[in-house]
């Protein structure tokens, strides 16, 4: 039996149908704002680029960013603010603030990617226009400080948003490969670590995954940088973890200051509601000075372990040249023993 083309779109309408149902009801039974998905980009699209965080203090780097998303197909639409500069900041908190709510106020603009991270965006946090992002959902998108953003974002809208490169990251094959798949070809992908073969050893020791407690376990993805989602705890914009598979990942922090925020999400609640842990990289998260300290391998061990939920480390998240791209409040499934998150829908439409 041939099916004709309008078929093929009804049963396609009513698959996406029943989806975004069994998402909202999901959604409900947490408390959670129902999932709410941008289109996806495509070649041509315009992004707007903004610079919620940090200022970008020579103009080469601003240069570079362009040239990155130029290259991945897009035109770019830089913020009025993008270049400017108060202290670290890419401007005042209002101006950064501006630049945002009017990306996502212009038609012409598809998605908003960040520029780069640093610190600020828990400054402005608040003064997003929340109404006008639920009303013109776009692809938005950034790590490091847009922890606060991308989880502020998901949890006051319900928009799933995008913990990935920003636009001054290095876009090697495999960031690129995992935006894409996700952003722009709607794939309910699975994410895993790059291969990387030993090139002159008996065993593999880059992007190395280990099993903290096995098994597999679904929910909402919720997280990034774990200093600044520690910062979020008690406001409006800390993501709900009911249910959730929690991703961590972070950088230059001693190691008493990592198990000072992982004490700040245990005492919150947080981490007695999760489903699962992920985590990413813990790059030069090393002792600080004193008589002693725990290990990373200890204090993942302390909160960890007592949750007897999948844990496992070592995902390719974070302040790492090869990152994957990683949809907050998208539902997904993951496996501490493979090592690997299976997004159980697309993340855009």
């Amino acid at each position: 039996m041939t099916t004709s083309r309008r078929q093929l779109l009804h049963l396609g309408a009513s698959a996406a149908g029943l989806m975004a149902a069994t998402s909202a009801s999901a959604a409900a039974a947490t408390g959670a704002p129902a999932p709410l998905y941008a289109p996806r980009l495509r070649p041509g699209d315009t992004l707007g680029l903004v610079s919620p965080a940090n200022a970008t203090f020579e103009r080469e780097p601003l240069k570079m960013a362009i040239e990155s998303l130029q290259a991945l197909g897009f035109k770019v639409k830089p913020g009025e603010f993008v270049a400017a500069r108060r202290g670290p900041f890419a401007g005042t908190d209002a101006q950064r603030a501006a630049d945002l709510n009017a990306m996502f106020a212009d038609d012409s603009v598809a998605g908003v990617i960040a520029m780069t991270g640093g610190s600020g965006c828990n400054r402005i946090v608040d003064r997003l226009d929340y109404a006008q992002i639920r009303r013109r959902p776009k692809f938005f998108g950034g790590f490091s400080d847009l922890t606060s953003l991308v989880n502020g974002i998901q949890r006051q809208t319900g928009l799933v948003t995008f913990h990935g490169p920003v636009a001054v990251s290095e876009w090697n094959d495999y960031s690129v490969q995992s935006f894409r798949a996700l952003v722009m070809n709607a794939e309910a992908a699975v994410l895993r670590n790059p291969v990387v073969k030993p090139s002159d050893d008996l065993i593999v020791r880059e992007e190395r995954i280990s099993t903290l407690r096995g098994g597999k376990a679904q929910g909402r993805l919720v997280g990034g940088n774990l200093t600044v989602l520690a910062s979020l705890a008690g406001t409006p914009y800390f993501p709900d973890c009911r249910g959730a598979l929690l991703f961590l990942e972070d950088i230059n922090e001693y190691i008493y200051r990592i198990d000072r925020c992982l004490s700040t999400l245990r005492l919150t609640g947080a981490l007695g509601q999760v489903a699962g842990v992920v985590l990413g990289r813990f790059t030069k998260c090393e002792p600080g000075e004193g008589y002693g300290s725990l290990t990373l391998d200890e204090v993942f061990d302390d909160y960890f372990g007592p949750l007897n939920v999948p844990v496992y480390r070592g995902a390719a998240i974070g302040h790492i040249k090869r990152k994957m791209t990683v949809p907050v409040g998208a539902p997904a499934e993951m496996d501490a023993d493979a090592g690997t998150v299976r997004l159980l829908q697309p993340a855009v439409t």
